[in-house]
């Protein structure tokens, strides 16, 4: 990791906001939830609320202005989705509530953990995101739905062009803030705003709290409740951690053949840095027989929404990927992450090893590491008071 970016890092690592909540709701039934809402928590395998939704349900649904500063992987999809739905009225079709996403993924992603928490609770959700069919989210829009999670660009465009009414809304969620604002999209954000009533309720999540996110705090939200679930709340527990070092560059696809060749896998992600890379790397696996699908963020919308389908169901066994798909994508049956090139900050490799562990379930992440990248993993291994140790010869009792 060069200088610039390990000083980018401790930059940002000052920028930690002060919890000023610290009222916690141990489970679902002392929430005071709709009977609809509760049912279809426990339908989607909820059992105990996590951290952050243990502090982080309440508040929204006593529609105070929200931020929390919390990591994908800690259950917060799931805070904002049971406070939305706890205060939607369905009782009348009016676009209520509006969720934002840096990615077209984790916006589909929100919306299916939002219709299926909400199975009950007769929402109308739609997902509004760019390559889609335009003429169709206007349908959908003006035949009325009670929510709306997209991204910005598309949702910008539906509300300037009247089709996606703003006028009753109630609740309006930033998800990832910090990735969208390093995305780009902060002009279209501000505008986004600009559409919103005054009184409209904000909630902000983001795993780190850049100077430009505590700026549009205070220019949009009011008197807001804080949340900060620390890194040692953030759950790498359950996840075996194992490094393997790797003199050259060139010797990491022999190692991932042998490897492949060793280990029963029943599902894995296999995270590259660049489109490039995935795609050379896709090639050589095939080149060697093993059914492998790609993924990255030059693909167009029906591509990508095919082999994450492919992949859901397991008529994919290994899917490799930039970090498009590290934030927020849900696949109950990864039991193993393998970064072929380890992450250039400390929140994707998070990100990414999270998606073998989530809530409880256990994983296996592997870091191929080379000479220029000891130096991180070190750093990586004091910022999150982990271990990742050296993969063992025997891989007998790995997954």
């Amino acid at each position: 990791m060069d200088d610039y970016n390990r000083w980018l890092m401790e930059q940002t690592e000052e920028f930690i906001i002060d919890s000023n909540w610290h009222e916690v709701t141990e489970t679902f039934d002392d929430m005071n939830l709709k009977q609809p809402l509760l049912r279809g928590i426990y339908s989607y395998g909820f059992e105990k609320p996590s951290a952050i939704q243990q502090k982080g349900i309440k508040p929204i649904i006593l529609g105070r202005d929200t931020i929390a500063q919390a990591q994908s992987g800690t259950g917060k999809t799931a805070t904002f989705t049971v406070g939305m739905l706890e205060l939607i009225d369905t009782s009348v079709i009016q676009c209520q509530a509006l969720i934002l996403a840096p990615t077209r993924e984790l916006a589909q992603q929100i919306h299916r953990v939002v219709l299926q928490i909400g199975q009950y609770s007769k929402i109308n959700c739609h997902a509004c995101i760019g390559g889609t069919v335009v003429r169709e989210d206007i349908r959908i829009l003006e035949k009325g739905v009670h929510a709306v999670v997209g991204t910005p660009g598309r949702v910008f465009d539906m509300i300037s062009r009247n089709h996606l009414s703003t006028q009753h809304l109630k609740i309006f969620v930033l998800d990832e803030a910090d990735e969208m604002l390093s995305r780009g999209f902060k002009d279209q954000i501000q505008e986004i705003f600009r559409h919103l009533p005054g009184s409209i309720q904000c909630c902000l999540f983001s795993a780190t709290m850049p100077p430009e996110i505590l700026k549009l705090t205070n220019d949009f939200m009011r008197d807001p409740i804080r949340i900060l679930v620390k890194k040692d709340e953030l759950t790498l527990e359950g996840i075996a951690q194992y490094y393997i070092p790797i003199e050259k560059e060139d010797w990491k696809f022999a190692t991932l053949a042998d490897l492949y060749e060793n280990l029963d896998i029943a599902q894995a992600i296999i995270y590259a840095n660049t489109r490039k890379k995935v795609e050379t790397l896709s090639k050589q696996m095939i080149e060697k027989d093993f059914v492998v699908s790609f993924m990255h963020g030059e693909m167009d919308q029906t591509q990508r929404e095919l082999i994450m389908k492919e992949f859901r169901t397991g008529s994919t066994r290994v899917l490799i990927t930039t970090d498009l798909l590290a934030r927020g994508i849900d696949v109950q049956q990864v039991s193993l992450v393998i970064n072929y090139d380890m992450p250039t900050n400390y929140e994707n490799y998070l990100h990414r090893i999270g998606r073998s562990g989530r809530f409880g379930r256990k994983g296996v992440a592997i870091n191929f590491v080379t000479e220029s990248d000891a130096q991180f993993l070190k750093d990586l291994e004091q910022h999150y008071n982990t271990s990742i140790e050296e993969l063992p010869e025997d891989l007998s009792n790995l997954l």
